[in-house]
């Protein structure tokens, strides 16, 4: 088997990593693809972007199927040009896909849908959505409707804040995907990170995981891409993990996911690939913060390591590529706690700064992983920073706080002029467990 894995980040890495580890065997080919990958796989330099000539390699190579890791080559159609070309990619359609790249459409499908989410208005002006700012009060959410790398979502305490959010969005502080700004209801509650894999209609659901956005550690400072995930997640003071097959789980395939998947057939678009479902959990129930339309970064790094698949996660993808219904048994089940930590360029996420050579640490054991998001080849052979998040370190163990150990560690020994990364990944898990073995838990 031949499998093309569009993409050149650490979500990519791991996933060509995890191919990797199922069938040595495998000829993986990604595009364009990173230095890490190039470890383990053939890196061609094609744009993931460039859909013909991803369509072309394709072709050339005789690939069975192809993996899209990141939105924007869904938003170009990259998954309707290869089925038109009689070519099979794990991924929606251009028009599925805007379930990430519109925010706008997200919600209005959600509401026609029925699915538990905050309420939000879509404006096209800066005069409207101030005025909608006005009528929701503080605290508050502006999100750039469009693709924003992750970075078009601001929390705003104060109506100031909120304003200067709008204002920053329709003077083309977020490109062309601020050109539609959602003003959104504020939720409290605790994240969660659920993917789903699906062929339209059946769902397997991964291993919950939890994402951390700011960029200090607390969950302070601005937002990011993501500086860190675990999983799985506890919840409540009994330390319960989040399983695959918990009721909290199933209770957001069944509120979620299948309303969501059915309403999306109704309209003649259905949803194949990746279902990511970001959930808040509130006072009352889970709701929908977003959907992502591929595996979110960086919780792939996390959720990979920390379960298996049954088929083979290869075997689930190429089913979903190729058209084919999923096995009713197919499932996902956990193996063990994974944390990631990333480190990311000085400057990060305002303006990160490339070119700062990059000295990683040796790895000897099988329980700490080190994936490339943002390196490259220097001129003279040595690796150095060409992104934002630079790499990601996830450690595997079988508890929690000896994967965050192993990922806090090996971070703090990834050497480059102004690194940064926070040693806390985890830590409301970690604030749990505490209490659930305190005495007075009990």
């Amino acid at each position: 088997m031949t499998v093309l894995i569009v993409g050149g980040g650490g979500r990519e890495h791991a996933l060509a990593w995890r191919l990797r580890r199922d069938d040595p065997t495998r000829r993986i080919i990604a595009a364009p693809g990173n230095p890490g990958i190039a470890e383990i796989a053939t890196c061609v330099p094609i744009a993931a972007t460039d859909v013909d000539a991803l369509a072309a390699l394709a072709r050339r190579e005789r690939v069975d199927f192809t993996v899209v890791g990141p939105e924007a080559p869904l938003a170009l159609g990259l998954v309707d040009r290869f089925r038109e070309l009689g070519l099979s990619a794990f991924g929606p359609t251009a028009v599925a896909a805007q379930v990430e790249t519109s925010k706008a459409f997200a919600k209005e499908l959600m509401q026609s849908a029925g699915i538990p989410t905050a309420r939000a208005e879509a404006h096209r002006s800066a005069l409207a959505a101030h005025g909608a700012v006005d009528r929701f009060g503080a605290p508050v959410v502006i999100k750039a409707s469009g693709l924003a790398a992750g970075k078009g979502v601001v929390v705003a305490t104060s109506l100031a804040e909120a304003h200067e959010a709008v204002e920053m969005m329709f003077a083309g502080g977020m490109g062309e995907a601020g050109s539609t700004v959602l003003v959104e209801e504020f939720m409290e509650g605790e994240e969660l990170s659920l993917f789903v894999i699906t062929d339209g209609e059946r769902m397997v659901p991964m291993l919950p995981a939890q994402d951390h956005k700011r960029l200090g550690a607390g969950d302070v400072g601005p937002n990011t891409g993501g500086m860190g995930a675990y999983a799985p997640v506890s919840l409540g003071r009994a330390g319960e993990p989040v399983l695959p097959d918990s009721p909290l789980v199933h209770d957001v395939l069944r509120a979620v996911v299948a309303p969501t998947l059915a309403e999306l057939r109704r309209r003649g678009t259905p949803f194949t690939g990746l279902l990511y479902v970001g959930l808040m959990l509130t006072r009352e129930g889970p709701k929908v913060v977003e959907f992502n339309c591929r595996f979110g970064d960086p919780e792939t790094q996390a959720v990979l390591p920390a379960c298996d698949f049954e088929p083979p996660l290869a075997d689930l993808l190429a089913l979903v590529a190729h058209g084919a219904p999923i096995p009713p048994d197919a499932h996902c089940r956990p193996v063990g706690h994974a944390v990631t930590t990333v480190v990311a360029a000085a400057g990060y996420p305002e303006a990160p700064r490339t070119g700062d050579a990059i000295a990683l640490p040796s790895i000897d054991a099988s329980d700490v992983l080190l994936f490339h998001a943002g390196t490259r080849r220097a001129p003279g052979g040595g690796l150095e920073t060409a992104g934002g998040r630079v790499v990601a370190v996830t450690g595997v163990a079988s508890s929690f706080a000896e994967a965050q150990r192993l990922s806090r560690a090996l971070a703090a020994r990834v050497e480059f002029a102004g690194a940064q990364h926070r040693a806390d990944i985890g830590w409301r898990e970690a604030h749990r467990q505490r209490s659930a073995r305190s005495p007075s838990s009990v």
